[in-house]
């Protein structure tokens, strides 16, 4: 048995809060969590929604039931099927949405790339390619991939302004998981500043402000 592969066009969907023009200062791009979906993810940030920031929120590829075969449905960005190329997919996906966003908007706004829990790692495996353009990471609830090689790393993250977001009553943030986050950002030179507030696994909108400013 041999296995291949075609390249074929996808349609990919996307949610906007803010409408793009010359007032826009801010562009956030924000990756949902395992099984969401991007319309309910970016209910989330209507606190941003401001008249000078546009939030997209792009909706992984992949849809799947989360229970059984009917009912309420969810998104993943990937699983350990085919990975490599799932990767490959998602850079090209979110390249193709931010050039598109930045066609419209003002040569000098300001992006910033938001990953939550499994988003997290999508975007980091997206910024690790070396094409996005962006001033700001965050990674809320989320780890940091292991997979990213030291040299796409550093070249990527180095000097980039990182963002560690996290509820203290979260229970996928333990101790052990955050000492191993930040051991492996420290491998890569990186040194995020941390922000936590009094939740769990969700966002929290006084948060979403400050690291708007």
């Amino acid at each position: 048995m041999i296995e291949h592969s075609l390249t074929v066009a996808r349609t990919a969907r996307y949610y906007t809060l803010g409408t793009p023009s010359g007032l826009i200062k801010n562009l956030w791009i924000v990756c949902h969590g395992y099984g969401q979906l991007a319309r309910y993810f970016l209910r989330h940030f209507r606190v941003l929604d401001d008249g000078k920031t546009m939030v997209v929120a792009p909706e992984a590829l992949s849809r799947f039931y989360l229970d059984g075969f009917s009912g309420r449905v969810g998104a993943t960005w990937m699983t350990k099927e085919d990975r490599l190329s799932e990767i490959e997919d998602q850079a090209a996906y979110l390249d193709l949405l931010l050039q598109e966003q930045l066609r419209q908007l003002p040569e000098n706004v300001r992006v910033t790339v938001l990953g939550f829990s499994q988003g997290g790692a999508t975007v980091c495996r997206w910024l690790a390619t070396g094409q996005p353009q962006v001033h700001k990471l965050i990674l809320w609830a989320a780890s940091f991939p292991e997979d990213i090689s030291f040299e796409a790393g550093k070249a990527a993250f180095q000097h980039l302004p990182i963002a560690m977001v996290y509820g203290t009553k979260d229970a996928f943030i333990t101790p052990e998981a955050l000492a191993r986050k930040q051991q492996l950002m420290a491998q890569l030179g990186i040194t995020p500043q941390v922000y936590t507030f009094d939740g769990g696994h969700t966002i929290d909108p006084e948060t979403l402000i400050i690291l708007n400013e």
